[in-house]
């Protein structure tokens, strides 16, 4: 069973692995799990506009001998807390959280349709990563990337965007840099949640293996 939706569709994730997948998860949803599952993956959740999936829903399932995997958004953060106490990580995201380099929750908020699950925002850590690249690319300096960041951070989480980053940058950067920032997003900028969920779905279907 995996938890997914905004950082992957369930359809192309079907590409991946057959499983059964379910929406963000929320507070509670753990809980009414069907017997029998034996690997979890928690790839997205609700945040900011519902109660968020607790710790101890988690270890419940992990005291049960359940395999419980998370990556990519909500399941990062809650890997990187949980992982010593038997909560498996994958990804770069959950990397960045479980080193301590990244820490607030916000990072991975983003809006999303909650029909459809399609991202309507863009995730602060999309941002961040994607402009530390740059730096290290030399395609802005480190410290036009750290106040572009700064920038980005103080929005509310619903306005975050590579369009309002670009129009930022305006404010912030020479006309070569800028020119050099637009063509760095438009074709090497990478969706750090997708490529993330992707890792999840892999280690969710080696893990079934074992059962």
């Amino acid at each position: 069973m995996v938890f997914l939706g905004p950082s992957l569709s369930h359809h192309e994730a079907r590409a991946y692995l057959d499983a059964d997948y379910r929406p963000p998860v929320r507070r509670g949803d753990l809980g009414q799990l069907p017997d029998g599952v034996s690997v979890v993956g928690i790839v997205d959740g609700v945040l900011l506009s519902d109660a968020a999936v607790g710790h101890r829903e988690i270890l419940d399932l992990l005291r049960r001998g359940v395999i419980v995997i998370g990556g990519g958004s909500m399941g990062a953060l809650r890997a990187a807390e949980l992982a010593p106490l038997g909560m498996q990580g994958v990804g770069r995201i959950y990397e960045e959280y479980a080193s301590g380099r990244v820490e607030g929750d916000d990072e991975v908020v983003l809006m999303y349709d909650p029909f459809t699950l399609a991202a309507l925002s863009e995730p602060l850590i999309n941002l961040r990563l994607n402009l530390e690249d740059a730096a290290k690319k030399r395609v802005i300096t480190e410290s036009e990337s750290a106040r572009l960041l700064e920038r980005m951070k103080a929005v509310y989480y619903p306005s975050r965007s590579y369009d309002l980053l670009l129009a930022t940058a305006r404010d912030l950067l020479s006309e070569k840099a800028l020119r050099r920032l637009e063509e760095f997003v438009r074709s090497r900028a990478k969706d750090y949640k997708r490529i993330d969920a992707i890792s999840l779905l892999s280690a969710v279907k080696i893990n079934a293996l074992k059962f």
